[in-house]
């Protein structure tokens, strides 16, 4: 098998022929619902590729696959975008009893040049370090409802290191305020994928405030249930509407963009990677910033870290 060759994203269920229909949902349930919903978006891509180029996309044969791969590529997609992307496509043929084209050495082929073509480094976001979320902050309008709900989102999804897409599933009914901060219960989160739940302490701290920052919001909304995150239309009318994960990167982009900073460098992810960073900065240890971040491997953590040191103990300092 090719290095470059996808691997199914349920290992194991392919083996199996004969799976009932209960015995495939026990297998996509195995998926967490963020890779679900991925894959669901990136197959409705393809059939819209595909019927725009009047293809048949299940089942696609192995030139259709090759042809939508070099697309992606010439369209500046990167190298993990296009991995995953195919992922799906191998998926919902595996899902449907068809072949996988992806398994093709013709794809393998066209996979192997792309990588070599467009490389497999991912661009590195920047993060968004107490710095930065001071000046993001400095352009916020408090005064608006869009505003002080943009100020709680910037501040929780730093403070409390969280993902994009477990920022926007937090509800009311999650929220525990103290003294100290808040508690923020999560029944299911990326690092939980067996939903036991976990609770991420989000203190209140010297100088931002974030629990404060978010319970002005909840007061000057009313929400006492169903998501805290919501989209507000013109005229600065809230409604009932949950915001979608994307948002995020939206907010901060657009305050980037006010405070004149480099908005291409920063993404929705940029809120977590600025807490890791400035947590490193301020030489907490790994561990501790795992308890707030629930990273399971710290290698990660230890990347931000190594980040953070760069320009410290330099080996050149003395002398230059």
């Amino acid at each position: 098998m090719s290095a470059l060759t996808l691997v199914s994203p349920q290992p194991g269920l392919e083996a199996v022929s004969d799976l009932s229909a209960d015995a495939l949902d026990y297998g996509r349930a195995a998926l967490s619902e963020n890779t679900m919903r991925a894959y669901g978006g990136d197959w409705r891509e393809f059939e819209e590729w595909c019927a725009a180029r009047q293809r048949q996309h299940l089942p696609a044969s192995p030139s259709t696959v090759a042809n939508y791969a070099s697309s992606l590529a010439s369209a500046g997609k990167k190298v993990p975008t296009i991995a995953r992307k195919l992922a799906a496509v191998r998926f919902f043929h595996r899902d449907a009893g068809e072949d996988n084209p992806t398994d093709s050495a013709g794809v393998a082929a066209i996979l192997e040049g792309i990588r070599r073509t467009v490389g497999k480094a991912p661009h590195q976001k920047a993060s968004a370090t107490v710095d930065v979320i001071h000046a993001l902050l400095a352009y916020v309008d408090a005064r608006t409802l869009q505003g002080t709900r943009d100020r709680a989102i910037l501040l929780l999804g730093f403070a409390g290191a969280f993902p994009r897409s477990e920022l926007f599933s937090i509800t009311a009914a999650d929220l525990t305020f103290s003294e100290s901060g808040v508690d923020v219960f999560l029944p299911k989160s990326k690092t939980d994928q067996e939903a036991k739940g976990q609770s991420v302490a989000v203190l209140n701290g010297k100088a931002l405030k974030p629990a404060d920052r978010l319970k002005e919001w909840i007061v000057a909304t009313g929400i006492v249930y169903g998501p805290i995150f919501r989209r507000i239309n013109r005229g600065d009318h809230l409604t009932g509407e949950a915001l979608s994960a994307q948002s995020v990167a939206l907010i901060v982009k657009k305050y980037a963009d006010l405070a004149g900073l480099d908005v291409e460098k920063l993404s929705g992810h940029s809120l977590r990677a600025g807490f890791v960073t400035s947590a490193a900065e301020n030489r907490a240890s790994i561990s501790r910033i795992m308890e707030v971040t629930r990273h399971r491997d710290p290698r990660t953590v230890e990347t931000y870290v190594r980040r953070a040191d760069r320009f410290k103990d330099d080996a050149g300092d003395r002398s230059l």
